[in-house]
């Protein structure tokens, strides 16, 4: 007989409290469910069940084995659940959550094609420039870019960007070009006040070393856009990521403040919440980014 059906059997009739309606849990005789059992225990040279004309109970062994037995039970019941869904068609109500300019200027041009491919399933974008907690406040998807702080949280990579500093060139003829990261304490810079480092920068000499520079009080922002806006109006230096600056830079509104420095590369994340399955849709969508940001190309970020 099969171990698990025998398993099931047993854990049926504890769980019910006798044989006549773990038959009629299972769907299946009595004597069947009484020939499972007698299979299992016969098996494993143990009886796990007292019987009385009244009612049955586990002996100490039988509970023992109940315990682990139903673990079993439910771990398999789970696998089957885990091939059911990554089968289902992906539906339902999409939640996400991302920064202004990244929701704005990169996914929402793809929602277009990828609700076409997956109709059933409707988006609820939600541009903040905040760090949401997306378990307590009912999304199930962020993307974030740069270091990861919370380590209970799912994450798949999506892209890289890569990160300077820039001002216009209005900005350097007044106040002069940085030639080393030291001249930035004697310069405006502009501070981004949703990064994780608060108002430090971090940043890699040429010989590698890793330096911080804290921002002065000049201006701060909550949206790079506006960030970005202010620097091309010579308001000072910023540290933003290619994504933003990529177009004002090929139009000569900005440049690098200090040219030759190490490339700062950040990921681009999708993040969702720990558990062992992934829900249909977010699996869909995060699939979907992965094949749109590679098709864009790395230097597109």
């Amino acid at each position: 007989m099969d171990r698990l059906t025998e398993m099931e059997a047993f854990a049926t009739v504890v769980d019910q409290g006798g044989f006549t309606d773990a038959a009629k849990k299972m769907g299946i005789s009595k004597s069947a469910v009484s020939k499972h059992v007698s299979a299992l225990e016969a098996r494993l040279g143990a009886r796990l069940l007292n019987r009385t004309t009244r009612r049955v109970s586990p002996t100490e062994i039988g509970l023992a084995y109940y315990d682990r037995a139903r673990r079993v039970l439910n771990d398999a019941g789970e696998a089957d659940s885990l091939v059911t869904s990554m089968q289902a068609a992906p539906s339902g109500l999409l939640r996400i959550s991302v920064a202004t300019d990244f929701g704005v200027n990169h996914l929402s041009p793809v929602l277009g094609t990828f609700l076409q491919e997956f109709p059933d399933i409707t988006v609820n974008m939600v541009l903040n420039n905040r760090y949401v907690e997306l378990i307590s406040e009912g999304f199930d998807m962020a993307i974030r870019i740069g270091d990861l702080e919370d380590s209970t949280l799912r994450a798949r990579k999506l892209a890289e960007t890569t990160r300077k500093m820039i001002a216009s060139p209005d900005y350097f003829t007044r106040y002069g070009r940085p030639k080393t990261i030291d001249d930035l304490n004697e310069h405006k810079l502009l501070h981004y006040s949703n990064q994780a480092n608060n108002a430090v920068w971090k940043i890699t000499a040429p010989s590698g070393e890793k330096r911080q520079v804290r921002t002065s009080g000049w201006l701060t922002v909550n949206d790079g856009q506006s960030l970005l806006n202010a620097c091309v109006s010579g308001l000072g230096i910023a540290y933003l990521p290619s994504f933003l600056y990529a177009d004002s830079m090929q139009k000569g509104l900005v440049e690098e403040a200090i040219p030759g420095l190490p490339t700062e590369v950040q990921g681009i994340y999708a993040v969702y919440p720990p558990g062992r399955f992934t829900q249909p849709k977010v699996r869909a969508f995060i699939d979907f980014l992965v094949e749109s940001f590679a098709e864009k190309g790395p230097n597109s970020w």
